[in-house]
Parts: structure tokens; C-alpha cells; sequence
């Protein structure tokens, strides 16, 4: 009976299966980025109200930075700590324990009467962030299938943009309400997305791949494979998928998991994914987001002089319009593509801050309306480009056998940079005022480059699949072929245009493999079927392609 019990822990709700099931799972992870989204948003209020101010002791510009940016510091650790414990804890119960942490932070805050405890609030509330924040992108790419993850976890991106809306509304609310309860009520208020997580998470199973790595003795695995697929379990299509993750799955256990590996290539150059991962998270603060996220207020009051209550109200309608242009990512992170997006949208904003730093300086009444303008162009860029494709990436470049540890550091990086944005900005816009944005500006700038050069497209690729295109190809055929190449190629990591074939290959066929490409076989090793391969490795390819669509129109 106890073993039934923890099994059904594992398995979840058996009543809940096929799209009920993957809405639960969904709303869960969204609701994980909504929490990140209003904490993120909720301090914009709190440290312009005066109630809180004098309960904090009035604090220097530099203290409430601090404190604002102590959550990051959460953030960092929670995220860290995920590396170290979500694998072995699983999705399921790494983001309960997140939950909790999260509901206690916010009675740490909503209940404070000094600045210490303050302190401690946001540091706890930002570990239980970091954990949702680390599982959460890879718990909803792992039952997804390969066309639906873009877009799904675009939904969670909207989320925590609905979150950020909801946290300034409050704000601008509560600003006509006299007393403590014009901040202690909207740090409070979180606990309720918390509980609601908690609450259905319960009743929600591990992952397909979770499961089968780390209870491979039980058939938990297959069967919640079934039940996402809402198929029966001896079905073609998930005996297919069980077959291709249990073959990932044999493929990377064939080493010891240590955290070495995600310093190793292990054939598939994991190192170099990892540092990808890392790099595209800490990039998307180097942006400057949240300039505009955390200090929208600040920004309106001191840089264009608007009232405190203008400025409230100007920053809950510049999130409200933040919301609406994510709902335009949901299509397009699937169809233009992860690193087309990043690349376009980072040019675009480095335009934006150069126009909005120059408003700044020039500080009229014209320029003033010119500069709230380019706030709002500048959120609808990073919205497009950076706010879910960063997110999308992640899960999809990591091998399986680091993934759980590779995202939630990749993570541990977002809110490092996201720390030190938070707590120069204040200081930054004090001293050198309009260049702040010039530099964040060339930053976008280096940003664009930077993918450009060494940033491979994964749009949809099967995760199972992302492997082959880091299996080098042959140096003679690469050297064979390099006369051929247009010249941008030449400067670009060797995986880049690789991966624009595979994806191409992927829409027009159904299969990501290529004939002339590497491909791992049976025994786990790296082959490469070159052109004269014979009909043996065609025949291969052509059946390969034929199941790929099968399962991949079942699937859709």
C-alpha cells in the first residue's frame, strides 16, 4: 500500500491525462514565471511608497537598491541549489519545495517592521524563485513535443508579464490608500500564486524522462508518457517516443553523472552547450530589461519628471502593453525562429536606447513624450526577441544528462546579471544620467554579434535529436565544401549553418538527420553518413523520415 502510494506521488492523478493533463502542467509552470513576473514588478511601488520608506528608516538611494536587489542574490542561491538537488528530487518535487520557500519569504516581507527582516524576505523569497525558475522551462519542455514547446512556454513568458501587470496595477491602486497596507498587501498578495501551485502540482506526475532515468525498475515512465499522449501505452507512437528517450537516456548513462560533465564534450560537445545556456541567459540582462522593469516609476519620475501617481499609472499601462506584444512571440518563436529573433530584436533595442538616451539629454517637453515612446518600443523588442526565447533555449541546447543541472545554473547567470543591472541602475541614472542607456546600448550591440557568430537555431528539433548537430562532421568534407561557402560562414562556429539545414530538413521532411551529417547509431556512437554511403544508409534515412512524420502528425 506505501509503495502504491509513492508511486501514485510519482504518477500523479490518473483521471488527469492527454490535454487536461498538459493544461495542469502548463498553468503550473506559468504560474511559477507569473510569480517571478510580479516579484519582479511588485518592488516598483513599494520603494516609491513613504510608509515604507519611514518603516525602513528612510534609506539612501544605495540601500534600496540593495534591498531590491537582494532578491536576485535569492534568486542566485535558489538557483545554484536547484543544480545540486532537482535532479535528484525530480521536477514534481522541486517545484513544491520552491512553493514553500516562496510563501515563507512573503510572510518574511509582508510582515516586517525593520529593515533587517526586509532583507531576509527578499534573499528567501528569491531562493524559492531561483528553484521555480530552474525547473519550471525544463519540466514544460519535457512533455511537450518538439512543435509545441515555443509556443507553450511563450504562454508561461506571457504569464509572468501578466504577473508584472498585475504587481504595477496593485501599486498604482494602493497608491490612493493611506498606511502600511500600501505595501505590506502586495507582498503579500503573492502567497495566493504560490498556494495555487502547491495545490495542483499535487496532483501532477514527474516527467516521462525523469522517470525512466531515475526509476527505471517501475513502467511510471511509459505511462505517463501514455497519458500526456493520451494513447494507450502498447501504442506505435509512445513505444517510439519511449524507445527514442530510453536510447538517450542508455547514450548518456554510459559515464557516471558528475558535475564534470558540464565541463566535457562527451561527443556532443556538452561543454560548449553549457556555456551557451549560461551565455544567453546573462546576455538577456545585459539588455538593460530591467532598467525599465524594476524602476519604470523611478525612470518617469526622475529622468522625465512626471508625478509619483503619473508615473504609476504610465508604468502599469507601459506592462499592460508589455503583455499584449508577447502574445505576437507565441507565433513568431516557432516560425521565425529562436536565433533570428535574438539577433533582430537585440539591433532593435540597441536603436531604441540610443534614441531614448538622447531624449533624456535633451529633457523637453517633446523629447519627454518621445522618450516614454521608445520605453514602450524598447519592451515590445525585448518581448519579441529575448523574453521567451531565452527560456525556449535552454532546455532545447542542453544534452539530457546535464539538462537539469545546466538550466537552473543558466539560471543561477540570468539572476546574477539581473543582481548587478538592479543595483548599479539607481546609481548609474543619478551620476551619468542619458549615457547609462548609451551603454546598454552598445551591449545589445555585442549581444547581436555574439549569436550571430556562435548561437546554433533548435527550433523544432526534437530534444533526443539536438545531439546530432554537434557530432563534427568529416574535416574532409567540411574542408571539401568550405570553397562553397558564403563568407559569413567562414567566421561562424561550424554548428551555426549546420543547424539551419537540420532545421529546414526538419520542416520540409520531418527529420532533423541529414544524409552527408553525423547521427548517433545503435551502440551510442557518432557516425557520419557520407554521400556515397550507399542505399543501405539512404534506405535508413528515408524510413527514419517516414516514422518522424508519422509520430510527429500523431503527435500534433
Amino acid at each position: 500500500m506505501q509503495n502504491q502510494e509513492k508511486n501514485m506521488f510519482y504518477t500523479g492523478a490518473t483521471w488527469l491525462r492527454g490535454i487536461p493533463l498538459l493544461s495542469a502542467i502548463t498553468s503550473v509552470c506559468a504560474s511559477s514565471f507569473l510569480l517571478f513576473g510580479y516579484d519582479n514588478g511588485v518592488m516598483s511601488g513599494v520603494v516609491i511608497s513613504s510608509y515604507w520608506l519611514d518603516e525602513m528608516g528612510n534609506p539612501s538611494t544605495i540601500i534600496v537598491s540593495t534591498i531590491t536587489a537582494l532578491y536576485d542574490i535569492g534568486a542566485l542561491i535558489g538557483a545554484v541549489a536547484a543544480a545540486f538537488t532537482t535532479e535528484r528530487l525530480g521536477r514534481k518535487r522541486s517545484l513544491l519545495l520552491g512553493s514553500f520557500i516562496v510563501v515563507i519569504g512573503s510572510i518574511f516581507m509582508g510582515t516586517c517592521v525593520e529593515r533587517v527582516q526586509m532583507m531576509i524576505g527578499r534573499i528567501v523569497t528569491g531562493v524559492g524563485i531561483g528553484y521555480l525558475m530552474s525547473t519550471a522551462p525544463v519540466y514544460q519542455s519535457e512533455v511537450c513535443s518538439p512543435s509545441q514547446r515555443g509556443w507553450q512556454i511563450g504562454i508561461q513568458v506571457s504569464m509572468m508579464l501578466f504577473g508584472l501587470m498585475i504587481s504595477y496595477f496593485m501599486n498604482y491602486g494602493l497608491y490612493f490608500h493611506h498606511g502600511a497596507v500600501q505595501w505590506r498587501f502586495p507582498l503579500l498578495f503573492q502567497i495566493l500564486f504560490a498556494a495555487y501551485i502547491i495545490a495542483v502540482t499535487i496532483f501532477l506526475p514527474d516527467t516521462p524522462r525523469w522517470l525512466m532515468w531515475h526509476r527505471p525498475s517501475n513502467d511510471e515512465g511509459p505511462v505517463v508518457l501514455s497519458r500526456l499522449r493520451n494513447r494507450p501505452i502498447d501504442d506505435p507512437i509512445v513505444v517510439e517516443e519511449k524507445t527514442e528517450i530510453l536510447e538517450a537516456i542508455r547514450i548518456e548513462s554510459q559515464e557516471e553523472g558528475t558535475w564534470m560533465d558540464l565541463f566535457r564534450d562527451g561527443g556532443t560537445r556538452a561543454d560548449k552547450r553549457f556555456y551557451l545556456s549560461l551565455g544567453i541567459q546573462f546576455m538577456q540582462q545585459l539588455s538593460g530589461i530591467n532598467i525599465v522593469t524594476y524602476y519604470a516609476p523611478t525612470l518617469f519620475t526622475e529622468s522625465l519628471g512626471m508625478t509619483q501617481e503619473r508615473s504609476l499609472l504610465m508604468g502599469s499601462f507601459l506592462q499592460l502593453w508589455y503583455l499584449f506584444a508577447s502574445f505576437l512571440t507565441w507565433y513568431m518563436v516557432d516560425v521565425v525562429g529562436r536565433r533570428r529573433l535574438f539577433i533582430i530584436m537585440a539591433l532593435g533595442m540597441c536603436v531604441v536606447l540610443i534614441f531614448e538616451g538622447v531624449c533624456v539629454e535633451i529633457n523637453n517637453h517633446a523629447s519627454n513624450i518621445a522618450a516614454v515612446v521608445f520605453v514602450f518600443a524598447f519592451e515590445s523588442c525585448f518581448t519579441w526577441g529575448w523574453m521567451a526565447g531565452v527560456w525556449v533555449y535552454d532546455p532545447e541546447i542542453l544534452p539530457l544528462k546535464i539538462r537539469a543541472k545546466g538550466a537552473a545554473l543558466a539560471a543561477a547567470a540570468d539572476f546574477l546579471g539581473n543582481f548587478l543591472v538592479v543595483e548599479i541602475t539607481p546609481p548609474a541614472l543619478q551620476n551619468i544620467g542619458y549615457k547609462t542607456y548609451i551603454i546598454f546600448a552598445i551591449f545589445n550591440l555585442v549581444n547581436a554579434l555574439i549569436v550571430f557568430l556562435f548561437y546554433p537555431e533548435t527550433m523544432g528539433l526534437p530534444l533526443e535529436s539536438v545531439d546530432l548537430l554537434f557530432i563534427q562532421a568529416d574535416e574532409a568534407m567540411d574542408l571539401a565544401s568550405s570553397k562553397n561557402k558564403p563568407f559569413h560562414q567562414h567566421v561562424q562556429w561550424w554548428v551555426v549553418p549546420r543547424a539551419w539545414e537540420m532545421v529546414k530538413s526538419q520542416k520540409r521532411t520531418g527529420n532533423s538527420r541529414l544524409v552527408g551529417e553525423g547521427y548517433i547509431d545503435n551502440n551510442g556512437n557518432g557516425r557520419i553518413v557520407g554521400n556515397n554511403s550507399g542505399d543501405v544508409a539512404s534506405k535508413t534515412t528515408d524510413l527514419q523520415r517516414d516514422d518522424d512524420v508519422a509520430r510527429s502528425d500523431h503527435i500534433a
